[in-house]
């Protein structure tokens, strides 16, 4: 059985409800406090590739702009390599278990991969 990991900000409130729900289901996913622990480059690929998303689709609006992150032409490498040392500007949470990951935005979405 393989291991489920929230990458989670406990300030968010959509981040503690998707772990609650996990929770209620009797899983106690590992926690990754991203913005203390952020992913790096290799790591933001690996999320995005079981996403199914682009590093532009997984950028939080306000915080990308923030960062300045928000720059339209911007190739996928230096918006991850943005990710990497803004975490903030990663949209949050994302819930993995094996080789399937989402996220948690509305909370429910991150049960479908359970």
């Amino acid at each position: 059985m393989s291991e489920t990991v929230i990458y989670h900000n406990p300030r968010c409130a959509t981040s503690r409800k998707v772990l609650a729900l996990l929770r209620a289901r009797g899983i106690e996913p590992r926690i990754v406090e991203y913005l203390k622990t952020p992913p790096d480059a290799a790591e933001l690929k690996r999320l995005l590739g079981l996403l199914g998303l682009t590093p532009r689709q997984l950028l939080r609006k306000k915080e990308a702009k923030e960062a300045g992150l928000d720059r339209p032409g911007l190739s996928d490498a230096a918006l991850i390599a943005g990710m990497a040392a803004h975490p903030i500007a990663i949209e949050r949470p994302i819930v993995v278990k094996g080789a399937r990951a989402a996220l948690g935005r509305p909370p429910e979405a991150a049960l479908k991969i359970l």
